[in-house]
C-alpha cells in the first residue's frame, strides 16, 4: 500500500494539523516525520482549540495510530506536558502512540546551548525558537545524540551525562550571561522520561514496512514548511531538518517509490516568524489588517506572524521540489474586504525579469512583480460549497490554479474541521 504525505509549501503555519485532522478518518495511521517541539500544528472542534507540538495530528480519532518517527527530536518534558492535556479527553495514548527508538532526544543543555548560540549572534540572530532542536540535531549529525531507544538501556543515564557535561563547556564557551539551574531542569527532565517510558517504543521502519504489507493506509505528515528546509530553504534562516518531501523518507525508512499523493498546503497569503528574507511582506495598513484577520501569532511561540501578499514563485518552486499532486488552501476568508489583491508572479532580480526562486531573496537584490486581481466582500466562514463561493474568489483560486498547473482540492474557510470544503 503506498503512503500520502502531507506538507507546508511556505515558512510553516499553513494549517497542516487542521487538515491532517480532516484526512484522519480516511488512514490507519498517521506518521510525523521530521522537526520537533518547534512546530504548533493547530486543531479546533467542538469549540476547543489544541495546538500539538510533537504529538501527530491524528490522537483525537480512536482508531488511527499515531507514530512519531525516527526523523523527529522529541523533548520528554514538552511531550508529557501534550499528554497531560489530552487525558482530560479520554484518549488511550498508551494505545495510539507510537515513538521510533531511533528518534533523537532533546536534553535540557540542548535548549541552554541554543539560547547561548541566538545570544551569541546579537543582530546576526536567525529567528530560533530556543526550544533546543538546531542543537539536538547538529549532536545527531555529530554522531553523539542520545535517542529514545537508549532509554531502554542499563547505561543511559551514564550517557546522558557525558553529554549533559559536554554541552556545559561548550556553553561556557559563548560570551554571554545565561542564567539557569540544571539541577531544577534535570529534575523536570528524568521525570518526563519515567512518563515517557510508559509509552511504546518500536522499530519504526519495520513497523510501517509490515503495516505497508498488510494493506494499511498511512499518511506522512510534515511540520514547519518547504521554504525552511535545512537544504532547500531561505538559509541560514531555516529549520535544522528535511521539511520536502525528501525528509519523509529518511524521517520514517519509506522507499520513494511508495510514496503515492502529495498534498501541498500554503495560506490564501503568506506569512513568516522570526527573520529571514520575506520578498511579498507588507509594512502597511493592508498587512496589520491580514494579521489581524487572520489571528497570525505562532502557535509555539506566540510570536507576531508577519504577513504579505501570495508568492506563487516561492510557491511554485516548493510544490516542484516536492512534486505536489493536489494543493490545499487555507484562510481564504481572511482575504475578504479586500478591493484588491495583489500576486507575485515574477521577481526582478538583479535588473533581470525571472520566474524562478534564485540563490537569494535578500531584499537588496530582488523585488517582486505583482498581477493584480479584484477582491471579494463577502464572508466566506458560513459557506458549505464551492458553489456558494463569490465569483471574485472563484476567479483567486483559478488563477493559482492556473499558474501552477495542479489542482486545489480543499479550501479551507475557517478554523474549524467543519469549515473545509472539498472541490
Amino acid at each position: 500500500m503506498a503512503v500520502d504525505l502531507l506538507l507546508g509549501l511556505q515558512w510553516g503555519d499553513e494549517g497542516k494539523g487542521k487538515i491532517v485532522d480532516v484526512l484522519t478518518s480516511n488512514y490507519n495511521i498517521i506518521a510525523r516525520f521530521q522537526g520537533g517541539p518547534n512546530a504548533g500544528h493547530t486543531l479546533e472542534f467542538d469549540g476547543i482549540k489544541h495546538v500539538l507540538r510533537t504529538i501527530p495530528s491524528g490522537i483525537f480519532h480512536k482508531d488511527v495510530i499515531n507514530l512519531i518517527g525516527n526523523g523527529v527530536v522529541i523533548d520528554p518534558v514538552v511531550l508529557v506536558k501534550e499528554l497531560e492535556g489530552l487525558d482530560k479527553f479520554n484518549i488511550d495514548y498508551k494505545k495510539s502512540l507510537l515513538i521510533s527508538r531511533k528518534a533523537h532526544i532533546i536534553l535540557p543543555t540542548h535548549r541552554l546551548l541554543d539560547a547561548a548560540s541566538e545570544a551569541s549572534k546579537g543582530k546576526a540572530k536567525i529567528g530560533s525558537t530556543l526550544k533546543g532542536i538546531g542543537p539536538t540535531y547538529m549532536d545527531k549529525t555529530g554522531r553523539n545524540g542520545l535517542r529514545i531507544g537508549d532509554l531502554e538501556l542499563t547505561n543511559w543515564k551514564e550517557k546522558y551525562r557525558n553529554l549533559a557535561n559536554k554541552h556545559e563547556s561548550m556553553i561556557a564557551h559563548y560570551d554571554v550571561d545565561i542564567q539557569y539551574d540544571l539541577n531544577d531542569l534535570e529534575a523536570e527532565f528524568f521525570d518526563a522520561v519515567k512518563k515517557l517510558k510508559e509509552l511504546q517504543f518500536i522499530d519504526s521502519e519495520e513497523y510501517l514496512s509490515q503495516a505497508q504489507k498488510s494493506e494499511k493506509t498511512i499518511l506522512a505528515e510534515g511540520a514547519q514548511g518547504s521554504l525552511l528546509d535545512i537544504d532547500f530553504g531561505t538559509y541560514p534562516f531555516v529549520t535544522s531538518s528535511n521539511t520536502t518531501a525528501a525528509g519523509a523518507c529518511t524521517g520514517l525508512g519509506i522507499a520513494p517509490n511508495k510514496i503515492k499523493e502529495v498534498f501541498g498546503i500554503f495560506k490564501a497569503y503568506t506569512t513568516r516568524v522570526g527573520s529571514g528574507p520575506f520578498p511579498t511582506e507588507l509594512f502597511d495598513k493592508t498587512g496589520e489588517t491580514m494579521a489581524k484577520n487572520g489571528h497570525e501569532f505562532g502557535a509555539v511561540t506566540g510570536r507576531p506572524r508577519r504577513c504579505g501578499w501570495l508568492d506563487l514563485v516561492a510557491l511554485k518552486y516548493a510544490a516542484e521540489v516536492n512534486g505536489v499532486t493536489q494543493l490545499m488552501m487555507m484562510k481564504g476568508d481572511v482575504l475578504s474586504g479586500f478591493d484588491s489583491l495583489k500576486v507575485c508572479t515574477a521577481y526582478t532580480y538583479k535588473g533581470e525579469e525571472i520566474k524562478h526562486l534564485p540563490y537569494t531573496i535578500e531584499d537588496d537584490s530582488l523585488s517582486p512583480i505583482y498581477t493584480e486581481l479584484k477582491g471579494w466582500k463577502e464572508d466566506l466562514t458560513k459557506m458549505t460549497s464551492e458553489d456558494e463561493f463569490p465569483e471574485n474568489f472563484k476567479n483567486y483560486i483559478k488563477f493559482i490554479e492556473d499558474h501552477l498547473e495542479i489542482p486545489i482540492k480543499i479550501v479551507s474557510v475557517g478554523p474549524d474541521r467543519k469549515q473545509t470544503i472539498q472541490r
